[in-house]
């Protein structure tokens, strides 16, 4: 398993999930295009696309930091032309740009709305739709949405519906992408968190520090999308993936590892379907 030589294009990608992806495969020695918003230091969030850039070059791969917005088509075009004038093409797509705003319909502002489907669902669909030409010259094209499994309950819904809309979109486009790509090689997954993942979306608008505590290290998620990057696209497609369950079928069983505070309770995310156990227990870990 190595993603040696191969050039990702991860969204959202200067911080959190999307960083973490990315140094995961820059310790193999691939290419890394950061594609965010974040140029100037945010005094609430943490790092840039440059610093980002710096870490995954420390990390042993190369990177392209760009400043894009995924609402923008012409700014997603001409970041995957320079990805693939950079690197000689592109072979993974990460859609881990996304937007979040819980509040219930009747609150709802529509701007917000708009903002969360332009982010999350058109833009996972405009990122993927762009880069097939580029995938289908590679040799093990993927496609991954860091999106959930369409567990559609009610109770995913009616706290905040309008998010979950923009969410489940994601998600849509996995399951009819998969389809339509299937015929070419290029695969087309998501993959999802059983707990709560510490990023600067958890601190600052679902529960702060407590939260984050209560939290699993965006590791646990960059090793999942990993496995999945290595296998082959031709057999592994149209999956929704969970991400303590993924790695539990290659063999992980120390889960423990990728927690924030061991002595806390695990908070499980939304949208994990009921029917998909946890490999390991939620529980804070009791010590002797």
């Amino acid at each position: 398993m190595s993603l040696k030589g191969k050039t990702l294009f991860i969204t959202g990608a200067s911080r959190g999930i999307g960083l973490a992806i990315g140094l995961k495969a820059a310790q193999d020695g691939a290419n890394v295009t950061i594609a965010a918003k974040t140029a100037e230091p945010h005094p609430k969030l943490e790092g840039t696309i440059y610093t980002a850039a710096e870490q995954i070059e420390k990390a042993g791969g190369k990177a392209l930091p760009l400043v894009v917005d995924v609402r923008d088509d012409e700014s997603v075009a001409a970041a995957m032309a320079k990805t693939a004038e950079t690197f000689g093409g592109i072979d993974i797509v990460v859609n881990n740009a996304s937007a979040i705003n819980l509040t219930p319909v009747e609150a709802i502002d529509m701007k917000r709305f708009d903002l969360m489907h332009q982010i999350n669902t058109r833009g996972t669909l405009l990122c993927s739709k762009l880069a097939i030409p580029y995938l289908k010259n590679s040799d093990n094209p993927h496609i991954l949405m860091l999106s959930p499994p369409l567990d559609m309950q009610e109770k995913w819904f009616k706290n905040h519906t309008a998010y979950s809309i923009a969410k489940y979109g994601m998600s849509l486009v996995v399951l009819g992408l998969a389809g339509e790509l299937r015929p070419k090689g290029i695969a087309v997954n998501a993959l999802w968190p059983r707990t709560s993942i510490a990023t600067a979306a958890v601190n600052n608008l679902l529960g702060g520090d407590q939260m984050m505590q209560a939290s699993r290290t965006p590791q646990i998620m960059a090793d999942a999308a990993y496995e999945i990057f290595n296998r082959s696209s031709k057999e592994c497609s149209g999956n929704f993936f969970i991400d303590d369950n993924l790695l539990a079928d290659t063999g992980v069983t120390d889960f423990d590892q990728y927690r924030v505070n061991p002595e806390m309770d695990l908070f499980q995310d939304f949208f994990v379907p009921d029917d998909i156990p946890a490999p390991a227990s939620l529980k804070a870990v009791v010590k002797d």
